[in-house]
């Protein structure tokens, strides 16, 4: 049976609701295994001095906070958010690792991004980009906030293809996922969005090509534990023309 695509206008409403619950059942419904994919990402960042990222659905700031403490080379994140709750949660715990210095977060919209263009080194998403209206604009603000030789890190969930464990997961995503996620938070919508926006979004090479039409080049893709999350990564040509 073809999940159904949700609705995905205003889905920050759907967060805040959730915000003061959702770094635990993030932590708890990943088994913490979601800490190694942002620390892999930070990874990924352009090996250059006093690096500066823009980090867009930044959401609690998670991501932001594993840059600063996992790459030395990271002088400054902005991370932007229509979610205000979900940014004050991420004010406090930037406050609480005493790193007020270099990140920021604000208000701010991934497919109307409010910077000039070629101003980070770095833009990166950590499971957002499935959640926005449209997947073409929000690639487009990324590589115009781009500088030349900019690299965009995207991390999202993905379907892994190996047989049984597709099965499995799938089961997990459908009915476990959900049930657990709606008895937590108390929000029974938020967890069946989370398995319909999954199932419903490209990965692999078929987001490594909306990647190369928004103009990335050297687009490649990262599996994550088996499948279930994906990385992918772009670079901005020097000679962009468009």
């Amino acid at each position: 049976m073809k999940t159904q695509e949700p609705e995905r206008q205003n889905v920050w409403q759907m967060f805040d609701r959730i915000a003061e619950r959702y770094d635990f059942l993030n932590h708890t419904l990943s088994m913490g295994i979601d800490i190694g994919w942002r620390r892999r990402m930070s990874e990924l960042l352009p090996s250059r001095p006093r690096i500066q990222v823009l980090d867009l659905a930044t959401g609690t700031a998670d991501v932001p906070l594993s840059f600063c403490s996992e790459n030395a080379d990271v002088s400054y994140v902005l991370g932007m958010d229509l979610a205000e709750k979900m940014l004050a949660i991420g004010r406090q715990k930037i406050t609480e690792a005493g790193r007020d210095g270099q990140i920021e977060l604000q208000t701010g919209d991934a497919m109307a991004v409010p910077v000039q263009d070629a101003l980070f080194d770095a833009v990166t998403i950590s499971f957002g980009i499935r959640n926005v209206p449209n997947v073409a604009t929000t690639l487009s603000e990324m590589f115009r906030v781009l500088k030349p030789g900019g690299v965009a890190l995207i991390l999202e969930f993905s379907i892994p293809e190996t047989p049984g464990m597709k099965q499995g997961y799938l089961l997990y995503l459908r009915h476990i996922l959900p049930k657990i996620g709606a008895l937590i938070s108390g929000d029974d919508y938020a967890y069946r969005y989370l398995n319909q926006t999954i199932e419903t979004f490209p990965y692999a090479q078929k987001f490594c090509d909306l990647m190369i039409e928004a103009g990335f080049q050297e687009v490649n893709y990262e599996p994550q534990t088996g499948g279930i999350a994906t990385i992918y990564r772009g670079v901005k040509p020097f000679n962009d023309e468009r």
